[in-house]
């Protein structure tokens, strides 16, 4: 892929920019930052409206830790194409980082409208929901989550968990013994499930 993409970089300034987004984004795969960075420059100096490209650079700033500049990319991302899915989770992922949790909410939000069904922007919406301490909130949206991926040990665990800080040890049971079904080895899981038998 890397050499395919590389023939296309001597071409005119919108093909060189989508090879650059490309190969900015197969650098940062393969955790080769520098690289990476190095593509995502060519790439928005080469089209400075490609939203692929702005957030392709605001994922490389973000990887290095600089989260209020990667926040800038993402957001000239959206304002060039304001249905850029991929720079609305980063800005939400950037906010979260930044410890914005409202702002990041509604960018998840946000993307729940776009994207009905995708796990990762319920799972998202729960743990903001769990950060600002609403356990109603997150049961809500994880019970949405596990009617999207029925079989996920960590979500069902995280119910059991918060169902039990609610005080609801049957339910609590019910999730963990799930998790378990799926995941026999969590340790965690197999502590709180002894306990509950002891009790």
């Amino acid at each position: 892929a890397l050499e395919t993409l590389k023939m296309f970089e001597k071409k005119d300034s919108r093909v060189k920019s989508a090879a650059a987004t490309n190969l900015s984004f197969l650098y940062y795969l393969e955790n080769e930052l520098a690289q990476a960075t190095n593509y995502a420059d060519l790439a928005v100096n080469s089209d400075r409206y490609n939203p692929a490209a702005l957030t392709n650079k605001g994922n490389t700033v973000f990887a290095n830790g600089d989260y209020e500049k990667a926040a800038e990319f993402y957001k000239e991302a959206l304002r060039n194409d304001s249905s850029c899915t991929e720079a609305l989770y980063n800005l939400g992922l950037t906010y979260k980082k930044l410890n914005r949790i409202d702002e990041a909410l509604d960018c998840f939000l946000k993307l729940h409208a776009i994207l009905r069904n995708s796990a990762q922007v319920l799972y998202q919406i729960a743990n903001i929901y769990e950060i600002m301490e609403d356990p109603n909130q997150a049961i809500e949206w994880l019970l949405q989550l596990i009617s999207v991926v029925p079989t996920d040990p960590h979500v069902l665990s995280k119910l059991g968990k918060l169902y039990d800080n609610e005080g609801d040890k049957s339910q609590a049971f019910h999730y963990y013994y799930e998790s378990y079904r799926y995941f026999p080895s969590n340790i965690e899981v197999i502590e709180w499930l002894g306990a509950y038998y002891i009790d």
